[in-house]
Parts: structure tokens; sequence; C-alpha cells
């Protein structure tokens, strides 16, 4: 401890015992002025004292040259006192929040104060990295004492216990400054008597703590622990109920945050005292939660009689929707190539369980919209899940369930079924739910049926339902999942072998070059475009946590592939003709074939792309049997379930395609082909090789006609005369006069109602005259417009019937 002397006297002056001075001694020792002798310990304690107030007073005023300015140093040999730890941990704090809304405070500060910001980024950085553990075991467990090195010192210790009573002073009516801990401090409150929190005063200390919530200066972490111990001293299942009722939503609180995510260990308490909420509703059943109550007894213990059900206010399913969406948020920060991305998914079954036994309560009172919106939580947890995944999930949360609850909507028997478990959630909102709710069920059923291969009932599911027509009238995240669906149908079509059917499901989403955006799987950085930084932050919070994504190079693996089957025999059939050449049907592989071919060389695939440009140019050759090489040698193909079979399927589709693509090529070159000579060359059956050129006869695709007696394909060639010819040009030409004439007139017309318009304004003088010269503007353009659009028609019909007719000729 510091000690008090007395100045020493000056040099050559010997001092005198005390017990020698005189009066003229202690006069003038009266008038010399005693200093203090501290030792170092203590003064780098009052250091680091002014430094911490230094820095809490800049930081109510926003002063970041002052919090830089104020060095909070530990002390060295002497230990790291607790408050430093505190200091840096909620300085790491009240600089995320700056940081969140940086861009615009930045705008708002001057050039030095976003100088002293950023260089107190990168030094909390540095410090928080050398004392990591002790900052985490401060957020584990911020109100304990002190480490045990800390807590034998009884200097550091007095100074610890003075720092957090002035830190906490303004808030000393309502809670103490120390709880009753290992060191023997105990909770004082005003006057310095100590507060005890025992089941007769429990309902004013929740007002006076309700009543606190929500404003400047509060200690959200000091109510949290005040309910903890409320709860343990609450005697009834009233004064539980309600002490649960504010202590959930104080720990939801805690995190002001909407980037950062629910710390774990509180996460998983919430989630106990959730399930102890619903433990103590479903022993005493005569309580009942509800969202609307019209009389409400606050601070006493209600008189219930038997047969009767009091009810109080609160929602139980809004703390279940938050509980989930916290668990979503921290899967979407954790990186999910870590172990902890794995530990923190094993909690999901402990989440569904509460979600279940949420239900089983709101079907139990009645509580109708309460359970569709559970019901929809519970949907979106199983929808992309495979069968082995739901069952275990199952049987695992009905060995949970206390004894004696049950669900209608989900019986256990039908619980071993995913189809039949998905489809009775599917039904309850399809008939009690909103029309948001009856949306988002449908697509996750509909994403079900393509996730086990039943194509044709989720695409009757998708066209019945008319989803497609107002999609885009719909919330992101329902925009999201419809596109998740398209995608998920499309892949089921392309394991069924529809490769048409796949390509058209599949190119609205992956033929726009926003695949990552489109499916919530990542921002996409545009090039020529920035997006400011309030969506950005949206669009993040958007993302699906990584054990819901589909695999992108599946994707577009499969959708390449499919481009490739339909464009190689299109660019075939349309030959040297550009206007044909001009249908394209997948834009994204027409761009990379082209790149492809401009290529001054290439050299062996070496990404899934390479293989199926490579793939493409050898089907268009006619080397059909390279192309099956290319495409089986892609190993994106091992993901899909029962890999041999899908790839005999693309082999027999590039066989067909390689039929077809020969015969458009080569048609002009031949007069028969032989159906025998056909079936060797692609390594086809007779029966197949016939019926794709009797589908190709029939599609008007191919001129010829089959020749069954002798087994031969005869062709004709009809060539256009020259009148023909020049008559197509003609008629080409003067489509696109009367083109541009309309595009005149339409702009003279234009430009003479403005001058009208401005004719009618000058005055009522006029109005007459102006009226009848409007009139017989109007007549007159009525029988220019009535002219034109009648040259137009029987020209325009005359073109495209001639057009038509000679290119079904040809």
């Amino acid at each position: 401890m510091s000690r008090f002397f007395r100045a020493k006297p000056a040099s050559g002056i010997a001092a005198k015992s005390r017990f020698l001075k005189d009066v003229s001694d202690s006069e003038e020792s009266d008038s010399d002025e005693k200093r203090e002798v501290k030792s170092a310990k203590d003064k780098k304690l009052d250091a680091l004292e002014l430094s911490v107030k230094t820095i809490e007073n800049a930081k109510k005023i926003n002063e970041w040259v002052a919090i830089q300015n104020g060095n909070a140093k530990p002390l060295g040999t002497f230990g790291i006192p607790r408050i430093y730890i505190k200091t840096i941990a909620s300085l790491e704090d009240f600089l995320n929040e700056s940081l969140q809304k940086e861009k615009e405070a930045k705008k708002k500060m001057n050039a030095t104060q976003a100088k002293a910001l950023n260089s107190m980024k990168n030094k909390i950085k540095k410090i928080i990295r050398q004392f990591e553990d002790e900052v985490g075991k401060w957020r584990q467990n911020p109100i304990l004492t002190e480490d045990e090195e800390i807590e034998d010192d009884e200097d550091l210790g007095e100074f610890v216990k003075s720092t957090k009573k002035s830190s906490i002073k303004k808030n000393n009516e309502l809670y103490a400054t120390e709880f009753n801990d290992e060191e023997g401090f105990e909770q004082v409150g005003k006057g310095n008597k100590p507060i005890e929190y025992t089941s007769e005063n429990l309902f004013k200390k929740l007002r006076e703590i309700m009543e606190a919530r929500g404003k400047k200066n509060t200690d959200r972490l000091e109510q949290i622990k005040i309910l903890q111990k409320l709860l343990g001293v609450a005697a009834t299942p009233y004064q539980k109920i309600r002490v649960l009722l504010a202590l959930i939503p104080a720990q939801f609180d805690y995190n002001p945050s909407m980037s950062n995510y629910m710390n774990v260990d509180m996460w998983k308490n919430t989630q106990e005292e959730i399930k102890q909420l619903l433990t103590i509703l479903e022993t005493n059943p005569h309580f009942i939660i509800r969202e609307y109550v019209e009389e409400e007894v606050e601070d006493k213990e209600p008189v219930i009689e038997s047969g009767q059900t009091f009810g109080i206010r609160g929602s139980i399913v809004s703390f279940i929707d938050r509980l989930d969406d916290e668990f979503i948020k921290s899967l979407q920060n954790i990186d999910p190539h870590t172990t902890d991305y794995v530990d923190r998914l094993k909690d999901e079954t402990e989440l569904y369980a509460t979600i279940v036994r949420g239900q089983i309560h709101f079907e139990k009172n009645e509580l109708n919209e309460s359970t569709s919106r559970v019901v929809m939580r519970r949907l979106e947890h199983l929808y992309y899940k495979p069968d082995q995944v739901i069952q275990t999930v199952e049987n695992t949360v009905n060995l949970l369930y206390p004894s004696g609850v049950s669900s209608s909507i989900t019986p256990s028997e039908i619980t071993q079924d995913s189809s039949v478990l998905i489809r009775a959630l599917c039904v309850y909102l399809y008939k009690n739910g909103e029309s948001l709710l009856r949306t988002r069920a449908m697509l996750c059923h509909i994403y079900h049926h393509a996730l086990h291969n039943r194509f044709y009932t989720a695409r009757d599911m998708l066209l019945m339902s008319h989803l497609q027509d107002n999609i885009q009238l719909s919330d992101v995240g329902t925009q999201i999942l419809h596109n998740r669906t398209m995608v998920q149908v499309g892949l089921c079509a392309f394991r069924e072998g529809m490769i048409k059917e796949s390509q058209s499901c599949l190119q609205e989403i992956c033929g726009t070059g926003r695949v990552k955006e489109l499916l919530a799987q990542g921002l996409q950085i545009q090039k020529y475009s920035q997006l400011p930084p309030e969506q950005e932050k949206l669009d993040r919070q958007r993302q699906l946590p990584f054990h819901m994504h589909i695999n992108l190079e599946l994707l577009e693996c499969a959708y390449l592939t499919c481009s490739m089957l339909l464009e190689i025999p299109a660019m075939a059939a349309a030959g040297s003709n550009p206007e044909a050449r001009k249908k394209v049907i997948s834009k994204p592989f027409r761009r990379m074939l082209d790149y492809n071919e401009r290529q001054v060389f290439s050299g062996p695939p070496e990404n899934t792309r390479d293989h199926i440009m490579g793939a493409a140019k050898a089907l268009a050759a006619g080397e059909w049997q390279k192309c099956q090489e290319l495409i089986g040698a892609i190993k994106i193909w091992d993901l899909m379930p029962e890999t041999q079979k899908i790839k005999e399927m693309l082999n027999r589709k590039i066989q067909e395609e390689g039929l077809r693509t020969y015969l458009f090529t080569y048609s002009s070159y031949y007069t028969t082909f032989g159906l025998e000579q056909l079936s060797t060359m692609f390594s086809l059956p007779l029966n197949t090789v016939t019926s794709i050129v009797s589908k190709m006869i029939w599609n008007e695709e191919l001129a010829a006609s089959l020749d069954q007696i002798n087994n031969v394909v005869v062709l004709h060639r009809v060539e256009p005369t020259k009148v023909q010819q020049l008559s197509l040009m003609f008629a080409e030409k003067a489509f696109s006069f009367v083109e541009a004439n309309e595009r005149t007139l339409e702009q003279k017309q234009l430009s003479g109602q403005n001058q009208r318009d401005q004719q009618r304004q000058k005055g009522q003088s006029n109005q007459q005259q102006n009226t009848e010269k409007r009139t017989t503007y109007q007549k007159r353009d009525g029988q220019q417009q009535r002219g034109r659009n009648n040259f137009n028609n029987v020209l325009g019909n005359s073109v495209r019937g001639r057009t038509q007719q000679n290119r079904y000729r040809s």
C-alpha cells in the first residue's frame, strides 16, 4: 500500500528527530508541502484508471482522437487487470458498431477523426490477437471474479472493485455494483444497503428492469444476471413464466448488431429456457400465453378458479423464430470449412425438437396463426434433406418428447416416411396458412418431389399453382426459394434424361450469369456496378448456410451439357443460313463455343467447361466416341446419385444427337441413306434409328421420306429458283422500309401532339379554334394511320407467308 512521508531537508543539513523539534520547526513543517510516495504498481494502476476514464468519456461523444490517445496498457510484470481486458473488449464492440455505418460516418467525420478511426481499427485487432484467450474468457463470463493470479492481489482487487462501482454508479438505484461471489463482494443499492431478491419483491424488481430496458446506458448483461437471479427465487409457476418472458427477450437483445450472431453459450441457455417455459405451460394448462390479452394482473399472483384459464401477454412463436434466425445467422458467419461449423450444425437437432414441441403446444391451445408459423419453420428444416437424414432426425426428436405429448398434424406413425411427413405439413399450410406461407409451402413441396426424382409430379404442381406468373411480386426470400426450386426441377429432369425440359428449367437462372446471387449462395461482384452499403448488407443477411447450397459447378455442368445436346444439332440444321443461325437456344454456350473456336492453340481440357467445349466440337465433327470420352471424364458427375446410370444416359443421348447432326450436315450431299449403315455408324439399334428419322420427317426438320421396303431414307432436295430468291430479298427489304416509315411517322405525330398541347394552353380566347384544328388533325391522322396499317398488314402477311413457305419447301 502507498505511504505518506514528509519531504526531505535540503542537502547539507542533517535531518532532525521528530522528538527534538521545537515550535519553529513545527511551524516550518506545517508550511511544507507533503508529497505522496507510491509504488510502481500503484502508479501503473492510477495511469490505467485515468486511461480507462478517458476512453469511456471519449466513447460517449464518439471522439476517436481522444480514444487513440488514451492508451490503456497492462501492468507488465504486475499482471493483466481484468479492467484492462474489459476495456479492450468493450472498445472492440464499440468499434464494430461504428464500422457498420463506417461509410456514412466518414462523410460526417473530418479527416483527423477518420484517420484515428482507421488507426484504432488496426490497433485493436493487434491487441485482441495478443490477449485472445483473456478476451474470450471475459466474453464467456464478464461478471465473475478475476483470474487466479489476480485474485490473491489485494491492491488490484480493490482497484477492480472501485472501477466497477464507478462505471455503473448511474444505475445503482436499480441494481447493485457487484454480485456475491468468491471474492466476498455483495450487491448493494442506494445508500450502500444490500439488495435481496425474494419471491415477495420479485414483481417490483421485474417492473424496474422492464422500465429500464431499452434506455440509454443500460447494462444489458447486468439485467440478464438479475433476471437469472429472479428466476432462481421464483416460487410459483406464474412467477417463473413472468421472469422467463422477460429473460428470453433480454438475452436476444444483448447483441444489438444485426450482422454479428448471438453467443453460442447464451443461445443454448436461451433454448433451455424456452424448453423450460414450454414444460411449465404443459404441467400448468390453466396458464396460456397469447399475444393479445385484454386484462393482466401485473404485480400480484392471479387467483384462478378451477376449470378456467388465465391469459398472459407474450409470444412463444416469436421466441422460436428468433432462436431459429440466430442459429442461421451463426452458420452464415462461421467458416464452413472448419470443425466449428460442423459442431454448430449439430445443434440443429435440439433446435428442431424445440420447434416440434412448440408446434404441439400451439395445436393443443388452438393457436392457429402460431401453429402455421412454426409448421413453416419445421418444413424449412426438412424440405432439402434426403430421406435418411429426415428419418434419423425424426427418430431422435421422438425420443426427446415428454411422455404423453403428441401431434395431431404429424403423428408418430407418419414421421417414418419423409414424403408423407412433408405432405402432411404442406397440406396443413395449404388449408390454414396465409398467402405467403401457402406459396412457400408449395415451393418446398415441389423442391422435395424434384429432389427425389418425381419430375412429373413436381412439374404438374408447378404448372397448376401458376407461381411463376406472380413470383416477381413476392418478397426476396420467396423469390430465392423459387429459384432454388426451378434449379432442382431442372436437375431432376436431367437425371431422368429429359434434356429439353432440363435446359428450359435451368435457362432462366444459369443464362443470366448471376447464379450465385439468384440462389443466395454468395455475392457476385458486377464489373461496372457497385451496390450501396445498405443493399450489400441486406444481401449478406439473406445468404443461405453452406449445408443448404446447391453445387454450382454441377449445375453449370448439367446446363452446358443440355445446351450442347440441343445447340449442336440446331447449328447443323441452320447450316450456312444466317437467319437460321440467329436463333440461339443458349447464349452462354454460344459465347463459350465462339471463344473456344477463336483460340489459336487449345491444349488438353483442364476444367469442366473445357471438357464440354471439346465434346461439342467433336460432336459437330461427327466424332461421337470422342465426345462420349470427354463427357465421361468429367469428375463432377460423381456427386450425383447413380452416377453410372447418368453416364449411360448421356452416352445414349450423344449417339442420338450425333445421328441427327450427321443427317442435318450431309443431307444436301446424298440422295439416300441406308438405315442399317446409320445404325452401324452410331451403334444404335435399327428401331431407334428408324424412330429418330421418322420423328425428324414428321417435324419437318428433314425433307425426306422413309422407304421401309428397301430400308433407306430418300432425301428430297428442293432448291429455290432465282425468282424465289429475288422475291425473298425484295420482301425483306420492303419489310425493313415499312418499319422505318412507321417509326418516322410516329415521331412526327408525337411532335405534332406536343405543338397542339402548347397551343391549347395559350389562352381561353382561342380555345374553340384550337379545338377545331385538333379535331381536323385527329381525323387526318386517323386516315393516315388506317392507310398505313392496311398497307403494313397486307405486305407483312404476304412477306411472312412467302418466307415461311420457302423455308418449309427448302
